[in-house]
């Protein structure tokens, strides 16, 4: 009689929380994908630029805006390479030298496995945001 009790029970929980796993699990899959896709239309590429510089790229670690902490600030970085007409997306690449402060540029190699991880326009969305801050 205990088997059949205890059977019952497992079979009644098993049930119960299939049942209430699948919707909630549907729904947080529409719910995230939907609002994913209508934040990433959204974004402009100076949003997607700072949201990376300031998350899953680490940038802003060592630069800030407005002043010069571990490496130069982005408003050094984006007047150097406008006036220089240099490209950033090819030296996040890897495929550049450095041009705004090559003195820094071994503290900035040991980073440069994460931009080179970047796609295209993750790269171009970072250098939107570079040159964003020169307005």
């Amino acid at each position: 009689m205990k088997k059949i009790v205890f059977l019952a029970a497992v079979l009644a929980f098993a049930s119960c929380k299939k049942e209430s796993q699948e919707p909630f699990g549907k729904a947080t899959e529409i719910t995230t994908d939907s609002s994913e896709g209508e934040s990433a239309k959204a974004k402009t590429p100076e949003d997607l630029g700072k949201e990376i510089f300031e998350g899953s790229g680490n940038c802003v670690s060592c630069h800030q805006p407005d002043q010069k902490v571990i490496g130069p600030s982005i408003k050094e970085i984006g007047k150097t390479y406008k006036d220089k007409k240099g490209d950033i997306v090819t030296f996040l690449k890897g495929n550049a030298e450095p041009i705004v402060d090559p003195s820094q540029f071994s503290v900035m190699k040991t980073n440069l496995p994460i931009t080179q991880a970047m796609s295209d326009d993750e790269l171009k969305a970072i250098e939107a945001y570079i040159y964003s801050n020169l307005k």
